[in-house]
């Protein structure tokens, strides 16, 4: 009777879909347990007990409304990172097993995310809920592949894609002009050990870096829906162009996960070499089609605010319409900046200097340093000090915190850094600065081994003590 939604030739895709997403999962939980004690935790710079005093469930769905305490929050990223090793191999347990896994993990990173703040703010965060609530209804390996949820992931894509490409085209003028290629490298939130080198290319190669990358985004998508092997190619053609953009900068786990749903799409003349073969499928179940046939509907109900979005002449970026995260919009660099700032913090033992440099693990801040490879993982408050240089009004909520914690030398906020330069005692005063980056060219790279030169602006927050925040 269900055989109609049946699609066991995609049992490959499947396959791949389900392990890409749970290490997709199992990145967002170690992150979140890595890093939440000096962001959100009862002494981090935004405190989650605040957040929940003055946000109902309604306005922010999550656990933590039940209860919160910082032991609280760490036992929940360790039962998704349990949950996120078990869907590993979720696929050799009964459909029950797997529904209550896969919407368990979803239930977790879903309540993490509603409190996360300004934190939790990119658009990844969204397409790891809505990529991990979708494969919840794939079904195991024992059980043929509904057609529709993988429709489902493949509208996904399309709306990943294409919402990235129509953004860009109707954003900044360097996109239709060909030359946004010329700063991106260079002034993207977190360079890469090859970025550098991508951003001295010939700009003729750059140009043509722009030109398929307006293909890709504004074409392939909808070659995704077409007949094998044309859906197979379009797929192929977006997972060589998210390698392309991990190799050359730091986008956290958004590539992995977009190379993911495009596996959703492949046939098995692609996966099959490299996923194990198909055991006996058995046929859906009755109660699971039905269920299928019912999120189908309610995904086509949810698709109307992105597709509004899409088409509408002010089209946002990376937007949940509902605070389950699901039926969202995406887009990427609608506007690319020309120039490199950063925000460099620097503490003094005693007045009038010598003022010695906080270091972070990812942001650029050492002209000496080669920019790290931090991809698929994800520096939160290093990505935050990228908007910070862009405008101060990004800190409104952390900055003065951030501050307050580096005259005190809190251990749980000093954690996110990569060099502390006062870890006997906490520095007297605390400033930051504004510096103009730009990467080095081949000369003064070989003359100076530095792979940036940077040039003070100003002052960007001015010589501050303990009394002077009390």
């Amino acid at each position: 009777m269900w055989d109609w939604l049946a699609a066991p030739d995609y049992w490959a895709a499947r396959f791949a879909v389900q392990h890409l997403v749970a290490v997709g999962y199992l990145l967002g939980f170690t992150c979140a347990l890595r890093q939440f004690r000096g962001l959100l935790g009862e002494r981090g710079l935004t405190p989650i007990s605040r957040f929940l005093a003055r946000v109902s469930f309604r306005g922010a769905p999550s656990l933590f409304h039940l209860h919160y305490s910082d032991r609280f929050f760490a036992a929940v990223c360790w039962v998704g990172i349990a949950g996120s090793v078990l869907a590993l191999v979720a696929d050799l347990g009964p459909l029950w097993a797997w529904l209550v896994l896969w919407l368990l993990l979803w239930v977790l990173y879903l309540s993490i995310v509603n409190v996360g703040q300004v934190w939790y703010a990119f658009g990844w965060e969204s397409l790891l809920l809505e990529t991990g609530f979708l494969v919840a209804f794939l079904g195991p390996g024992s059980l043929v592949p509904p057609a529709p949820v993988l429709w489902l992931l493949a509208w996904l894509l399309f709306r990943v894609e294409f919402g990235a490409g129509l953004i860009k085209l109707r954003g900044d003028t360097c996109w239709r002009d060909f030359t946004a290629l010329y700063y991106h490298h260079e002034t993207q939130p977190m360079p890469g050990p090859l970025s550098r080198w991508f951003h001295w290319l010939p700009r003729p190669l750059h140009r043509i870096e722009v030109l398929a990358n307006h293909g890709t985004q504004l074409g392939v998508p909808f070659v995704l829906f077409a007949p094998q092997p044309a859906s197979g190619v379009a797929a192929l053609i977006v997972v060589i162009t998210q390698l392309w953009l991990m190799v050359s900068g730091n986008f956290a786990w958004l590539n992995f996960l977009t190379i993911a749903l495009a596996c959703s799409v492949m046939g098995p003349w692609l996966l099959g070499l490299v996923t194990p073969a198909p055991p006996p499928l058995e046929p859906l179940p009755g109660w699971f089609a039905a269920v299928v046939l019912m999120l189908t509907a309610v995904f086509v109900v949810l698709s109307y605010w992105p597709v509004r979005n899409m088409l509408g002449r002010r089209q946002v970026m990376n937007l949940s319409f509902n605070k389950l995260h699901l039926g969202n919009t995406y887009g990427a660099f609608g506007s690319v900046t020309r120039t490199r700032y950063e925000v460099i913090i620097e503490g003094a033992a005693e007045e009038g200097g010598p003022w010695r440099e906080y270091e972070f693990r990812g942001k650029p801040g050492d002209p000496y340093r080669r920019p790290p490879q931090v991809a698929p993982y994800h520096l939160r408050l290093d990505w935050l000090m990228w908007f910070l240089a862009l405008s101060p009004s990004y800190g409104r909520t952390w900055l003065p915190g951030l501050v307050l914690a580096l005259l005190r030398n809190d251990e749980h906020v000093l954690r996110l850094l990569r060099r502390n330069p006062f870890p006997d005692r906490p520095p007297a005063l605390v400033r930051a600065q504004l510096y103009r980056y730009r990467f080095t060219t081949r000369r003064e790279r070989r003359e100076t081994g530095a792979f940036w030169v940077r040039t003070r602006i100003g002052d960007f927050i001015p010589p501050l003590s303990l009394t002077d925040l009390r």
